[in-house]
């Protein structure tokens, strides 16, 4: 299983700037490559290669191995879409491979550099990093991100048989609580809720003032939001899958692709509802299980709110509101998101193979 390790690096003043002008130039070649391709109508390696490799060592002053990345950049934008040409932004990642960078040790980097050589770099990272750093393989993005550096290193890992499982934990995602499993665990998304708020206040009044400060301040704090919502996402589906691990069971999870171009909500709930990860949410779930070996199977969620899981009868009414489910016919009466992951867990069962 392949998966991405953070690594921060700690320039100096000096090498920063020489980080940021390869960039500049590699991202320059990569536009021009691109740009020579799209004209001759030819979108292969070798083919914009043979056009223009002498042109891009020369004109951007790279070197062979960085002039080769910057022409495969090019190509994996082709690889998406040949209708148009694209265009990359000044420091936009840029890919560095073994001929290019090298680790010393745990705590430095060469990285070959536009005008200053390779340069050792200082590296920092977590302990979650460093039990993994030996399976570092192959070739890392160089990212600058409010004037911070990171490598992004890609990692294989090697994944366990699958649990072997009868049962599962179903999982009901929302907005109000962000999951709720079906052993009645809940996680309110209202700390999330009050956040979002938050910044969203904060960032009207900066745009209202507009001044230099003001926007500088939005440029500090842009990100903010966007970390604490996938750190929130981590702990939950964390949680999911230790609790589905120690129990022997799989994990339930509903399908809602495509709910936001089925679904509508009022003016004043657009901004909550835009802004809820729960895709995000199920890919964190999906490759914990998958690294713990357990089984993830997506559930068609379809009618799950209204239909009664101790008698099956389903009707609209059942659901008396966001928070309550009573069934019309038994009068069984449970929460409605604890009533819906108990659906889904039963669904997961009968799909089992026999």
């Amino acid at each position: 299983m392949k998966l991405t390790l953070q690594l921060q690096l700690l320039p100096t003043a000096e090498q920063a700037a020489l980080l940021l002008t390869t960039m500049e130039r590699c991202n320059e070649a990569a536009s021009f490559a691109a740009r020579v391709g799209f004209e001759a109508k030819v979108f292969s390696q070798p083919s914009i290669h043979a056009r223009c490799y002498r042109e891009l060592r020369e004109r951007f002053g790279l070197s062979s191995q960085q002039a080769v990345r910057s022409i495969g950049k090019a190509v994996e934008a082709f690889a998406r879409d040949k209708t148009v040409c694209p265009t990359f932004r000044p420091h936009g990642a840029i890919t560095y491979d073994q001929r290019l960078m090298s680790f010393k040790g745990m705590d430095r980097v060469s990285l070959l550099t536009v005008g200053g050589g390779r340069q050792l770099v200082a590296l920092v990272f977590g302990e979650y990093q460093r039990e993994r750093f030996d399976r570092i393989k192959g070739q890392a993005d160089l990212v600058s991100r409010d004037g911070k550096f990171f490598l992004l290193c890609t990692i294989d890992l090697p994944e366990p048989p699958p649990l072997q499982v009868k049962a599962f934990v179903g999982v009901d995602l929302g907005i109000v609580q962000i999951a709720t499993t079906s052993d009645g665990e809940s996680f309110s998304g209202e700390k999330v809720e009050e956040v979002r708020q938050r910044f969203n206040e904060t960032r009207k009044n900066l745009q209202r003032r507009g001044t230099k400060s003001a926007r500088r301040i939005l440029k500090r704090i842009r990100h903010r939001e966007t970390n604490f919502r996938a750190h929130e996402n981590h702990v939950i589906a964390k949680k999911i899958v230790v609790c589905a691990k120690d129990t022997s069971r799989g994990i339930a999870i509903e399908e809602l692709t495509g709910i936001r171009s089925r679904c509508t909500v009022r003016h004043a709930q657009r901004n909550r509802y835009s802004g809820w990860a729960f895709h995000q949410l199920r890919s964190f779930v999906t490759y914990k299980a998958k690294l713990a070996g357990v089984s993830v199977v997506v559930v068609d969620p379809r009618n799950t709110s209204r239909t009664c899981s101790q008698c099956g009868y389903c009707d609209k009414k059942n659901r008396k509101s966001q928070a309550e489910f009573c069934c019309k016919r038994c009068s069984f009466s449970l929460n409605a998101d604890y009533n819906a992951a108990i659906n889904l867990a039963a669904r997961a069962v009968v799909n089992l193979p026999r």
